[in-house]
């Protein structure tokens, strides 16, 4: 820029995209640019350990903290603003005179209604928007067009419709190494803040027990990791796991809580994979294979934005419409782990210490909340999963929890896990009952994944009774299981009564469904 021009300043918001890889935001932002802005808004919105779990919010500011010192080796350094971005972000736009705001473009309900605004207020202040496709492979509704205006409701069909679009683009340059300066802003205020200072108490610190750590050094690392071991990744077959195994870690990649919080651009997991790929001819391929992880993960995405209501059951016109019950102390017994099924409640004791678990394991919790044995809806389910997942992903989550409930993509709601014999195929001795519930840690094996089948003197002996030290069952799974099944055999036929057209999808086989974890 020559010296008699004006000086311009830019503002890159850091939402989703807490990476500076792949970022054509931030490379918009500072090009041409004498000075930048790199923001971060806390919005009150999410940061409540009633909606979000301290194992999220944790991984959140590692993220953060690690984006700060990647600007900071870069000459700059990220701000923290605090309060709504409606606010607080178009207040001080105005008061460092930013002539243009970028930032990566979101699809979920709420972002679009609040970066509508935003873009509102910034270009009545004159300030430019520019608002690019990073955080999935494809832009959703570039791909809808191409499917004719529908958003595709099958794996095949999506991968028809991606097979016309050709390869993804390119992740794009990294940024240089020394960007514009931050201008007047005091190095001691708009730090990164502590769990503390967003809310969260002692209790919420000793909870973090996250099997991985927020930031896009972090993840990059464990993307080279797995990327290395290229018969690892050839040889890849999601629905083939063990949800029991927990020393080591499940061999899935846990690369979905860095896809999440855009600490690492699918774009560039892509490309890694394509090298991959193209020397080794023998690979897997999609839906099981790791590029079919992402493609799930598109699939999803596209889903949620070209069908309405995609977050919830009434007008979403692709979600059957189920007569679901209504029971809060059987949802609170879902949520705490405390069903008297030491499988489902192991499993949920994982989710909320460690904000993660088994694919398999997800399957299987929720299955047993809607359709196989508590008969309520899967959207109390996607609630519990959003608050404490570290991969939490409006469009995933809630496409995944349609799925296990057979109200959408899947039909077969007649094939439920069994609580009792899903787990004994993977881990006959409990170990992993025992790691989660240690309560049950000196129960028989013969008596750990039902305990209440043991007799008196084994439960006294273990030092488990059950309706004393451990939940009774809250409901018999041999009975209402099949009880439940007739359930939703009405209410499909229902549903074909009333949209003959509904579940455009059904009769789709899960197979590795989930995106790359």
């Amino acid at each position: 820029m020559s010296s008699s021009a004006a000086p311009s300043a830019a503002c890159v918001w850091f939402r989703k995209g807490l990476r500076l890889h792949d970022n054509p935001a931030l490379l918009e932002a500072i090009n041409g640019s004498d000075t930048l802005y790199p923001v971060f808004c806390v919005d009150p919105t999410f940061y409540s350990p009633d909606v979000i779990g301290g194992n999220r919010i944790a991984f959140l500011l590692e993220s953060l903290r690690d984006l700060d010192a990647s600007l900071k080796s870069r000459n700059s350094r990220l701000i923290v603003l605090r309060g709504s971005p409606n606010d607080v972000l178009v207040s001080k736009m105005e008061e460092w005179n930013v002539s243009k705001l970028c930032f990566e473009s979101d699809t979920e309900p709420y972002a679009e209604a609040r970066d509508g605004r935003i873009k509102e207020a910034a270009e009545a202040l004159g300030v430019r928007v520019f608002s690019p496709v990073s955080h999935t492979l494809y832009d959703p509704n570039v791909l809808i067009a191409k499917n004719g205006g529908k958003a595709p409701l099958t794996m095949q069909s999506f991968q028809k419709v991606v097979d016309k679009a050709g390869p993804p683009p390119a992740p794009a340059a990294d940024p240089p190494s020394s960007l514009p300066p931050c201008g007047a802003v005091p190095s001691g205020e708009y730090l990164v803040p502590s769990l503390s200072d967003v809310g969260y108490g002692e209790e919420h610190m000793k909870e973090s027990n996250k099997p991985v750590e927020g930031g896009e050094t972090a993840a990059l690392a464990r993307l080279a990791k797995y990327m290395a071991d290229e018969a690892w990744v050839a040889s890849f077959d999601k629905p083939k796991g063990n949800p029991t195994t927990f020393t080591p870690y499940p061999a899935t990649t846990l690369l979905s809580p860095y896809l999440k919080f855009g600490c690492l651009s699918p774009r560039l997991f892509y490309a890694k994979l394509r090298e991959v790929y193209n020397r080794r001819a023998n690979h897997t391929k999609p839906p099981v294979s790791l590029y079919g992880q992402l493609l799930w993960r598109e699939f999803f995405y596209c889903a949620s934005v070209g069908i309405p209501n995609f977050g919830k059951m009434e007008g979403n016109p692709n979600c059957k419409q189920i007569d679901w019950d209504t029971n809060d102390e059987f949802l609170q017994a879902w949520e705490a782990g405390r069903t008297g099924y030491p499988w489902i409640d192991a499993v949920m004791t994982q989710l909320r210490q460690e904000g993660w678990m088994h694919h398999l394991a997800r399957h299987a919790v929720a299955c047993f909340l809607t359709r196989g044995d508590l008969y309520l809806s899967w959207e109390s389910g996607a609630k519990v999963f959003d608050k404490y997942l570290l991969d939490a992903d409006w469009a995933i989550n809630n496409a995944n929890w349609q799925w296990l409930s057979a109200s959408a993509f899947f039909s077969q709601y007649f094939r439920v896990y069994g609580p009792v014999s899903f787990p004994k195929k993977y881990d006959k001795d409990g170990a992993y009952v025992k790691k989660y519930l240690p309560v049950l840690a000196n129960m028989p094996a013969k008596y750990v994944y039902e305990p209440w089948t043991a007799p008196a003197d084994v439960q006294k002996k273990a030092g488990c009774v059950v309706g004393v030290d451990y939940p009774a069952p809250i409901v018999d799974h041999a009975t209402i299981h099949k009880t439940n099944i007739q359930r939703m055999k009405a209410a499909y036929d229902r549903n074909k009564t009333m949209n003959p057209s509904s579940g455009a999808a059904s009769g789709v086989k899960r197979k590795g469904v989930e995106p790359a974890r």
